[in-house]
């Protein structure tokens, strides 16, 4: 049976792009949206609340950096297990009952007289947490907004995060010196308890996912997971897609030694310090802008590898030592080219079930959170022998010649993709 072509018309009516306006429109969009806006800005006073409180109490950095350690180790080591919680229960009471939990954390945390060792604990807890409720988050986001919606409310997202951590970090010292640390991380507990209240008012209430009487373990469904995330070529390389983000976010990491080696007397170390933070969530918001509203849908897909090796080629550039205003103009588009994730993000979430979708969700923001502390780490170690340019370098060419790997992968699955498209029309 042949299967009909649609009209040219028909064809560019699909390739319309979603307006912002159209996205912020929907009600529950604009639930999740708030909601995780409001945690997010919570959680950047709490993390500056948090390293504060901690060299104030034990005058030690190398405390104040474990208790940092401890924002990665929870996604890493629970991340995949937990994730899957958002396919077992109803995503929204996943995410409240995470916000409500962390809340009452937070606020415990906020008391003056908790030991040293459980702040420690509960930072661990809090952010354990945040794995089922990113994943239900992630998850429940496509039944929200469909098709192109999709790409462009999580481009809004994308850019409103980016944004917030940079007020956030800038106003972060300021709100700390005016209010103290405890009572800063009694604001972060009432955001949780606002985030909640908002999705309680804001997104209706559906099934779970996993609708069978006889629900799975949890280790199954995370080996369950794995095979589907990993065992499929497609959602493999999509994967892989992302988890690049591990080159690119490495310089952030040695921001505060690059900044040392471009001090020159008229900027302080701080200030550059600051500059080269800011260029890459800078070029992340207008690649995303760019991409998710002038870029069609079938377009954002071919580009994919292309904007991958531009978000990793222009790091290259810091071998030649380039002054100040090079390096930023460099790191601003790496962070341009991140806008691939838009992308690889779209693809993986139509070709992942949807009782599956938390657990895989949950299994990729793990691997995330594994690369860029990982890359970090290794981008330190390596910095102390070679110094910040060459490793940042470094990063750039191994990020390049790996983008280039995956996106030949990516173009022939594509093409088999569409012969097996066209097989079907054709029988």
């Amino acid at each position: 049976m042949r299967t009909r072509r649609l009209p040219g018309r028909h064809r560019r009516a699909e390739e319309r792009q979603t307006t912002y306006g159209e996205v912020i429109a929907v009600k529950e969009f604009r639930a999740l949206w708030y909601g995780q806006g409001l945690s997010l800005l919570g959680d950047q006073l709490a993390q500056v609340a948090l390293a504060v409180l901690v060299y104030d109490r034990t005058r030690s950095p190398l405390a104040t950096a474990g208790v940092y350690a401890l924002t990665y180790l929870p996604s890493i080591a629970g991340g995949p297990l937990l994730a899957g919680l958002a396919d077992r229960f109803a995503r929204r009471g996943v995410m409240m009952t995470c916000d409500l939990i962390r809340a009452l954390l937070v606020a415990a945390m906020a008391l003056p007289i908790m030991p040293f060792w459980a702040l420690c604990a509960l930072v661990f807890l809090v952010v354990l947490l945040s794995a089922p409720f990113s994943a239900a988050r992630a998850a429940l986001l496509p039944e929200v907004l469909e098709d192109d919606r999709y790409v462009v409310g999580s481009a809004l997202q994308n850019m409103t995060n980016q944004a917030v951590q940079m007020l956030g970090f800038a106003a972060g010292g300021a709100v700390i010196a005016a209010m103290g640390p405890y009572r800063a991380l009694a604001l972060d507990a009432a955001t949780f308890l606002g985030s909640a209240l908002i999705l309680l008012s804001g997104v209706r209430p559906r099934p779970a996912a996993v609708r069978s009487a006889a629900k799975p373990s949890m280790w199954t469904m995370t080996r369950a997971g794995a095979r589907l995330v990993f065992g499929d070529k497609k959602l493999r390389t999509l994967v892989l897609f992302a988890w690049l983000c591990g080159f690119y976010i490495l310089p952030e990491g040695l921001a505060v030694p690059y900044a040392a080696k471009l001090h020159t007397g008229a900027l302080s170390v701080p200030v550059i310090t600051g500059l080269l933070m800011a260029a890459m969530p800078t070029g992340t918001v207008l690649g995303a802008f760019v991409f998710s509203r002038f870029v069609s849908p079938s377009r954002r897909l071919r580009m994919m590898g292309w904007l991958a090796m531009l978000s990793c080629a222009p790091l290259v550039v810091t071998a030649t030592h380039p002054p100040l205003a090079m390096v930023l103009g460099a790191w601003v588009l790496s962070g341009i080219g991140g806008a691939y994730q838009l992308a690889a993000n779209a693809a993986f979430v139509q070709c992942v079930p949807d009782e599956q979708r938390g657990q895989a969700f949950g299994l990729v923001q793990s691997g995330l959170m594994a690369v860029q502390g990982i890359g970090i780490l290794v981008g330190g170690l390596a910095a102390e022998r070679l110094g910040p340019e060459p490793v940042v370098a470094l990063a750039g060419i191994t990020g390049v010649t790996a983008a280039a790997v995956l996106a030949m992968i990516w173009a022939e699955s594509r093409g088999d993709g569409s012969a097996r498209v066209r097989a079907q029309a054709a029988a």
